[in-house]
């Protein structure tokens, strides 16, 4: 039995619903990064799935995917740098110790 639309929705909510807890719950900057990068990926599988079922012939989820791979590229790059900065400045990555908006 070969899995369906129904299956790959599944497992893209799980793993959305798993980075969206360790968002919200972490306090490392880091480790809300990678959740971040795990809320992307239950994303790109829910868009090569529905392009896979619903228009198979079109390609337009793999193109999405690929898409949201460079963006999720750039998005680590740009985070880490920022991560980085704050840990030479305040010497921790502590989200909660960050309070460089406060007055």
């Amino acid at each position: 039995m070969a899995p369906g639309l129904e299956h790959y929705l599944i497992l893209s909510a799980v793993l959305f619903s798993i980075g969206l807890f360790g968002t919200v719950v972490k306090r490392s900057a880091v480790l809300i990064l990678i959740c971040i990068e795990i809320m992307l990926a239950a994303v790109n599988i829910a868009l090569v799935a529905f392009s896979r079922f619903i228009t198979p012939v079109e390609l337009t989820g793999q193109l999405f995917a690929i898409f949201v791979i460079v963006v999720a590229a750039a998005e680590v790059a740009i985070g880490l740098a920022i991560i980085l900065a704050l840990y030479r400045q305040r010497h921790t990555i502590d989200t909660k110790k960050i309070d460089l908006l406060k007055w």
